[in-house]
């Protein structure tokens, strides 16, 4: 008899692990609490569809190339579907300054580093089609997953073993073998089981960053700018980032993100005139967003509440349940500077069938799947928590005029500006080999931990920035206070404000 696995929710964890299962043969029901997918035209899709569980359903998106790499290699007719819908691939050498260009010379393993990019509801959109025509699976929408089945056992461990909800307003209990909880950072099934006492630990601190996206779509007969330009249409400002994500079916997004501490800032850049100015005041974001260009379709979408939070699922060698696995956003969050939350989930999705294909005993899958997790997501939880942690010191710091920096925090800014960058914006082959762990081809740091890389890298730093002076790319905006003076807020508040505030330790 076939196993059974129950997935709670149908966003990109749920279908991920749909995706996962399906070649597996078991049977998986997808339970999802939204309505159904009721057109197939992304732009009336985007404008319509509602997902009360996905609430930065209109943020930018991407999938990295470790997504993109599963995805082919598991459904190759999924990767051509999203082509047809008109979702974009970004190649490697869409990241290569103007120089780098002109001296590239294609390495067959390049197109392992191709982003996908698209609007999220196009994304979700041609993944639920996919998934429902799969022999095996069955996704049942107006679900709403309102408690889990468990039983705490003898030796302390719970097993879940069903759920208990409603099915368009009508009362369902399922049982199954496998209980997948991919509900996301608003799933509370989790919390079930830490109140219960399922011993699950967890560690939470907030990112110390916002972010606002807007979404354009290009005039009749424009297309895309040129993303190998100076300035490029990505930068950092201290306080505050921005970027562009290229959309299917001729739409791009702007996001724009801006420290916790910038209060001013961030509560008027919800107006769309404002958030339009703001592109027009950065170089590399003009090109795209003058009235010549393009038009906006949207308001300003907000996202907050971004924390990083890691739960273990087992702790000192005893898992918390059997039968539960937590995935997505359910499990680990991260700040979502990277777009890694997708892969984060398509990952752990991997890595549950190849737990349930090697063992069929509940205990050891809760202990390999934790263990196979950890392993692969761990790494990349903590390099993003170090960085948010760096990037909410330096905002404060812009908001303390003569904030004087340590000697060991100057060098490594130094190391970072004057060396890493420099080196990526430079040598073809170090951008290769660093693109490896950004995409989560590999651990984060590896690149940076052979020899012959950080030898680039520390050839680079000595040269100076004289010598170098024409691999820096151009000042990516105005400073914070010319900004805020051309857009008729309040710099000084803020600026009293971090006055009274405790600096932010090292």
């Amino acid at each position: 008899m076939r196993e059974k696995v129950i997935v709670i929710g149908a966003g990109i964890g749920g279908l991920c692990t749909a995706l996962m299962l399906a070649p597996s043969g078991r049977e998986v029901i997808v339970l999802e609490r939204d309505g159904p997918v009721e057109t197939s035209d992304p732009d009336e899709l985007f404008k319509t569809w509602k997902r009360v569980g996905v609430g930065h359903l209109r943020q930018s998106h991407a999938f990295l190339a470790r997504l993109r790499t599963i995805m082919k290699a598991e459904h190759p007719a999924l990767l051509d579907q999203l082509m047809a819908m008109g979702v974009r691939e970004l190649p490697f050498e869409n990241m290569l300054t103007e120089k780098q260009q002109a001296r590239y010379q294609a390495d067959p393993n390049d197109a392992e580093l191709t982003i996908i990019t698209s609007r999220r509801t196009t994304l979700e959109m041609a993944m639920r089609r996919y998934v429902e025509t799969l022999p095996n699976v069955t996704l049942r929408s107006g679900f709403l997953v309102r408690k889990l089945t468990t039983r705490k056992g003898e030796d302390g461990v719970f097993d879940v073993t069903g759920i208990e909800g409603e099915e368009n307003g009508v009362a369902v209990a399922l049982t199954a073998d496998v209980i997948v909880d991919a509900g996301g950072k608003g799933g509370f099934t989790i919390e079930q089981l830490m109140e219960e006492g399922a011993g699950i630990r967890e560690e939470s601190e907030s990112a110390g960053i916002l972010y606002f996206t807007r979404h354009y779509r290009f005039l009749p007969g424009k297309t895309e700018p040129d993303r190998k330009a100076n300035p490029p249409p990505t930068g950092d400002l201290g306080f505050l980032k921005f970027g562009v994500f290229p959309g299917d079916n001729g739409n791009f997004s702007i996001t724009v993100a801006i420290p916790e501490i910038e209060m001013e800032m961030r509560k008027s850049i919800l107006d769309p005139e404002i958030f339009h100015q703001i592109t027009l005041m950065l170089p590399g974001l003009r090109p795209w967003t003058n009235s010549q260009q393009s038009e906006p379709t949207s308001k300003v979408f907000g996202m907050g509440d971004l924390i990083s939070r890691w739960r273990d699922m087992v702790v000192d060698g005893k898992p918390a349940a059997r039968g539960y696995f937590a995935l997505g956003d359910t499990l680990v969050r991260t700040n979502p500077l990277y777009g890694r939350g997708c892969s984060f989930a398509a990952v752990s999705a991997q890595a549950l069938r190849q737990t349930l294909d090697a063992t069929p005993d509940p205990m050891q899958r809760a202990l390999k799947y934790h263990e196979r997790v950890t392993e692969e997501l761990h790494p990349f939880y903590i390099v993003q928590r170090r960085q948010d942690r760096s990037a909410m010191k330096r905002a404060q710091q812009t908001l303390t005029p003569g904030a004087k920096q340590s000697f060991r925090s100057r060098m490594m800014e130094s190391f970072v500006e004057d060396g890493v960058k420099i080196a990526l914006r430079s040598d073809t082959r170090l951008l290769r080999e660093a693109m490896r762990g950004f995409h989560m081809l590999e651990h984060p740091e590896k690149w940076l931990g052979k020899p012959k890389n950080l030898a680039g890298v520390l050839y680079y730093w000595a040269r100076g920035k004289r010598l170098n002076a024409a691999a820096y790319p151009p000042k990516p905006g105005p400073e914070r206070i010319e900004m805020m003076q051309a857009l008729k807020l309040d710099y000084r508040a803020d600026m009293e404000r971090a006055a009274t505030e405790k600096p932010l330790a090292a």
